[in-house]
């Protein structure tokens, strides 16, 4: 049964209901993929599909734009898979449970996917309209978006005529992207070793956190789980003898981590003492993120003693300096743009293996040689701790044009309409414009979008109210001569 059926505008929402039914998560794309060929064949439209699942649609200009350049409409099909920890829906196989809750569509206890199965869904409802007037649209529906733009770096734009891209991957109604950072995923990993060890088997679990996107939402002062974790196990040291079995935490690189776990031994005469400084840092770190953060919760699930591998003290170290030592969150902001991040970085994934524990950072910076130095920085040291490093999904930033019509017009249209200009911005996220303008030259790109909160995590909103009017805008800006 539909949950958005009556819900306007309805050639939207209907795309988006549809998409929200088919799993797409990063890497696993080729289900919407096909849907989206399955589309353009039915309405009789050009379409491409590459090897990494990537799709190129065309519609003829309609009569009386037969001679207006192409435009291209973008957006990714990828969509970050979060949920509640108590959620059992797998996201790689079942599609979202949507709910309304007033002004805003949810999915329950998961991500929405509104980041950006909206801008595929405006795309789909514009390449279906008989009622809309637009020179050639061409729409790029790019795959792994979320997980280094490997998409939008793989695809073949050499059939693409247009030279203004609408990419509809922002998240606030009224502001137009005009450029971003650059970025790089880097995988940082320490060696371990084992050893048979005795003790308490406690399992720790940070959580109450309340996470976000690594990259709008790096400046909110938020805490990271795993770095948090971290610290409080570099804090136990030397107050509590206790064997380090595994971390974890963390699902995306570029979702702040909302929970952490790890497993150590504790010697069972100690357990008191350990439960006592558990109850002191917990209380510290809640003063500390009493504003940002506000509900941290540093749990231990107290098991039977039990015998069982443990890191070798060395091991033990290196991965908790290592740890503590590799920085998080913002590292300097823009002396250009008041108020903007121009280089950081976050600790989104942690995961013991075999033989190593790997720290899965997002890196990102409007410049290019600082981020460039401060992955050098943690190269530097992690392999001074015996570990490597691996960095890839490394993509430009998109730098600001000066002179841009696409800008002028649509300046112009959202302001007759509203009775109020747009703000312009740059941001601290990646978006595709970057990529996709290095394949295109004389490429004229603005990011916009409809209200999203919360994007990333379990909690993510799109307002209905937002969708319609960020429609009504797009059927203009298209019409646009």
């Amino acid at each position: 049964m539909s949950v958005l059926g009556n819900v306007e505008p309805k050639e939207v929402f209907q795309y988006f209901e549809e998409i929200c039914n088919i799993p797409h998560g990063s890497y696993h794309e080729k289900q919407i993929s096909d849907y989206c060929v399955a589309f353009a064949k039915e309405h009789n439209l050009e379409v491409i599909q590459d090897k990494l699942y990537n799709i190129i649609i065309r519609k003829p200009a309609t009569p009386g734009y037969e001679n207006v350049p192409a435009l291209i409409i973008q957006g990714h099909l990828d969509m970050v898979c979060e949920k509640e920890s108590d959620c059992t829906i797998d996201m790689e196989k079942e599609g979202l449970e949507l709910q309304i809750n007033g002004d805003f569509v949810e999915a329950k206890g998961t991500t929405l996917g509104g980041d950006d199965g909206i801008a595929v869904a405006y795309a789909l409802a514009v390449l279906a309209a008989d009622n809309l007037q637009h020179p050639t649209i061409e729409a790029i529906f790019t795959v792994s978006e979320e997980v280094g733009m490997e998409g939008a770096a793989f695809i073949d734009l050499s059939s693409v005529t247009g030279k203004k891209l609408l990419n509809i991957d922002s998240e606030e109604e009224g502001i137009f992207l005009t450029s971003c950072a650059g970025g790089a995923r880097v995988n940082c990993s320490v060696k371990i070793a084992h050893e048979e060890k005795v003790g308490q088997l406690v399992k720790l679990t940070m959580t109450g956190l309340k996470g976000g996107h690594s990259g709008t939402e790096i400046d909110k002062g938020r805490a990271n789980a795993n770095t948090l974790l971290g610290r409080f196990l570099l804090e136990l040291e030397g107050k509590v003898t206790y064997e380090l079995v595994e971390m974890c935490g963390g699902s995306k690189d570029n979702a702040i981590p909302r929970e952490s776990k790890a497993t150590i031994l504790v010697d069972a005469k100690e357990m008191d003492t350990f439960q006592q400084i558990r109850k002191e840092k917990l209380a510290a770190y809640q003063n500390e993120y009493s504003v940002a953060d506000p509900s941290i919760q540093l749990n231990a699930e107290v098991l039977s003693e039990k015998k069982c591998m443990v890191l070798v003290e060395e091991s033990k170290h290196n991965a908790l300096v290592l740890l503590n030592a590799l920085p998080n969150g913002i590292q300097s902001m823009s002396l250009h743009v008041p108020g903007l991040v121009e280089t950081s970085l976050n600790l989104g994934i942690m995961n013991t293996e075999d033989s190593k524990i790997i720290y899965s950072y997002a890196v990102r910076s409007s410049v290019t040689s600082a981020k460039d130095y401060l992955i050098q920085k943690m190269t530097a040291l992690t392999k001074r701790l015996g570990g490597e490093v691996v960095v890839s999904g490394n993509y430009p930033g998109w730098e600001y044009k000066e002179e841009s019509k696409l800008r002028e017009d649509m300046m112009r249209i959202y302001t007759q309409m509203y009775g109020k200009a747009p703000k312009i911005e740059a941001i601290h996220a990646g978006v595709e414009c970057g990529l996709i303008s290095d394949k295109i030259e004389g490429m004229d790109c603005i990011s916009f979008g409809p209200d999203m909160q919360n994007v990333h995590t379990a909690d993510e909103k799109l307002s209905i109210s937002s969708t319609k009017r960020v429609w009504e805008f797009l059927t203009k800006v298209i019409a646009c001569k």
